[in-house]
């Protein structure tokens, strides 16, 4: 089960659908891509500059994430040539129907080139441009 990143910050900080997607990914084996790593962080400290996150919450959904990567709850894939390649492709499919960013097509990429499905995502375009390239999403 491939998570996007916005997936990964509500199991990390309590909002109204966490309990919806905490079930959803209750005993999966979890995955991402490495653009996890950087776009949770940025997430909790926007969070944590908007007034919904104290620091010191940041700071223990951060460690949160940290401990999952490190004792393997979720695994991170690490980028090769052929997801940005197969990232320009999923664009230029997409296109004009669906106007997918450049991250969000990384992710699609590293999830179907791993063939690690479901896709979970509430990122209405990600599915969006996931239903038109025919990855499976829950």
């Amino acid at each position: 089960m491939y998570l996007d990143s916005s997936v990964i910050v509500k199991l990390l900080v309590p909002e109204g659908d966490t309990d919806y997607y905490a079930g959803l990914v209750e005993g999966h084996d979890l995955t991402s891509s490495d653009l996890a790593y950087t776009e949770v962080f940025s997430a909790l400290c926007g969070q944590e500059r908007g007034g919904h996150l104290r620091p010191d919450n940041r700071k223990r959904a951060w460690d949160r994430f940290s401990n999952w990567v490190r004792e393997g709850d979720i695994s991170l894939y690490g980028f090769q040539p052929s997801m940005f390649h197969k990232a320009q492709q999923m664009i230029a499919l997409c296109h004009p129907a669906v106007g997918l960013h450049a991250l969000d097509a990384l992710h699609l990429a590293a999830c179907d080139l791993h063939q690690d499905f479901p896709l979970v995502s509430n990122d209405q375009r990600m599915l969006a441009a996931a239903a038109r390239l025919g990855i499976p999403t829950a």
